[in-house]
């Protein structure tokens, strides 16, 4: 026994002196600012505290769009792929983590041999069985590393399936809000129509009393027919703008049929909080944080190459001539223990260009990671100013539409008295439509500039959610 012992002895040495190789990972400075440049001198009209209770679009107040949202996360097929992508990247980091434990194998034979006849040898069979255990060191932490690497790039997936979420779900509030508008157009449309009806009317009847001619008759008949068929055209985009919504929800478009209902008059502005916290807060950025981690492990990965690859073997068997005494003390039997140590003494400068190759990887890695912190920056910061100025061309266009109406109202009054020609009404009442369809575009803008706020911030999302390597490698249990 003093072979294997000394073999044993061997090996518990090495474990004791394993190390691992290469750079360990720091998160590298991002390009992050104190405060927002759009905050100064500027708070939110109706700033909301209650983001962060639930589900974002919830402080919206809409149940259909809650019904919506939810069907996202079950029945998106993009989401489901990358579900199925995060699957795949922890059955990595498994697979990676089983080079940490020595494989075992078992073979089993049979044979029966004889001489020709008449020779004095005898036919007889033989039975073996013999097993295996071979163990790679892992001395230099490359498989560690390379562990390290594949949790990372779970945690990436990770990020990116919330990502795919955060998108669809943000799509789908947007085609919303843009279906709500054409709902909101359709009524303005229908209203003006009715207005429309009522000045016909008035030319109608002065031109029986004879106080104005046939031309403001046919000429009123043609605006109100020309509105009437703005209205049906208004049903191609809210057709498109609901298949676009099934499909978000995983539904052919036969099967979702959206009631109308009015647009939002309320627009929530969460607030933005420190340029830091979207660090934290946005996936992409917890994905592309991650993928630098992954990238630093596999330098470590490559650096372990210029190392021996040190391993150690044992076998052990048991040989008979009749199956039912295999295992009884007149088998024979052998064993062996072994170790063996590998290393590249010339590889032409393989090994040297693929540390180099990773660590420029790397690199890339982190100007990737600083331009996504400077493009949700950016974002965010056009959804403040957008919201900020489309608040006061609201404010402003709401007093030209009030202006308008009444001008509309006096201009009226003037052709009843036959002091004005019903060409003033007209260009009166066509301002007043485009003053009302231009605040109806404001509306729109403000809400769908809400919601690219919201998703600027990371949607609630925060990277405590990505899983940890315990949490991945609980999942995946040692099996055969």
């Amino acid at each position: 026994m003093r072979g294997p012992g000394a073999v044993l002895a061997a090996a518990l040495a090495l474990g004791a002196a394993a190390c691992t190789v290469g750079p360990d990972y720091e998160r590298p400075p991002a390009p992050v600012p104190q405060a927002f440049k759009e905050l100064t001198g500027w708070k939110p009209a109706a700033p909301q505290d209650d983001s962060d209770k639930g589900a974002w679009w919830a402080i919206y107040h809409d149940p259909e769009l809650d019904r919506l949202e939810r069907m996202v996360e079950v029945s998106n097929q993009t989401v489901k792929e990358f579900e199925a992508q995060y699957r795949n990247a922890v059955a990595l980091v498994a697979e990676a983590r089983a080079s940490l434990f020595p494989s075992v194998g078992l073979t089993g034979g049979a044979s029966r041999s004889g001489g020709a006849r008449g020779a004095s040898s005898s036919a007889g069979a033989q039975y073996s069985i013999n097993g295996t255990v071979s163990w790679d060191l892992d001395v230099w932490g490359r498989v560690r590393r390379q562990v390290e690497s594949n949790v990372a790039g779970a945690q990436v997936s990770a990020a990116d399936l919330a990502n795919a979420k955060l998108s669809a779900q943000t799509t789908l509030a947007t085609d919303y809000f843009d279906l709500r508008a054409e709902d909101a157009l359709a009524d303005l449309l229908r209203d003006t129509a009715a207005a429309y009806r009522r000045a016909l009317q008035i030319t109608e009847n002065q031109y029986s009393a004879g106080v104005s001619s046939s031309v403001d008759v046919v000429t009123a008949r043609a605006q109100l027919q020309s509105t009437e068929a703005q209205l049906v055209g208004v049903g191609v985009q809210r057709q498109q703008y609901e298949h676009a919504i099934a499909i978000l929800t995983g539904h052919a478009p036969a099967e979702l049929t959206i009631a109308p209902a009015p647009l939002a008059s309320a627009v929530p502005v969460v607030p933005p909080g420190l340029p830091s916290a979207l660090l934290e807060r946005r996936p992409d950025i917890a994905a592309a944080e991650r993928q630098m981690q992954q990238q630093n492990a596999l330098i470590g990965v490559q650096l372990a190459a210029f190392y021996p690859d040190i391993s150690l073997s044992a076998q052990g068997g048991l040989t008979g001539g009749a199956l039912a005494n295999l295992f009884s003390l007149g088998s024979s039997n052998v064993w062996s223990l072994g170790a063996s140590m590998t290393e590249t003494l010339f590889s032409a400068g393989a090994r040297s260009a693929a540390v180099a190759a990773a660590r420029a990887t790397y690199d890339q890695s982190v100007a990737t990671y600083r331009q996504t912190v400077l493009t949700a920056l950016q974002q965010v910061e056009d959804a403040l100013s957008n919201l900020r100025i489309l608040e006061q061309q609201a404010a402003a266009q709401a007093l030209a539409v009030e202006s308008a109406r009444r001008a509309v109202e006096a201009t009226l009054n003037a052709y009843r008295a036959g002091t004005v020609a019903y060409t003033s009404v007209i260009t009166q009442q066509t301002l007043l439509l485009s003053d009302r369809q231009a605040a109806l575009s404001v509306q729109q803008s403000r809400l769908v500039a809400s919601v690219a706020l919201v998703t600027a911030l990371g949607g609630g999302w925060s990277a405590a959610a990505l899983p940890g390597r315990g949490a991945m490698e609980d999942s995946q249990p040692l099996v055969p």
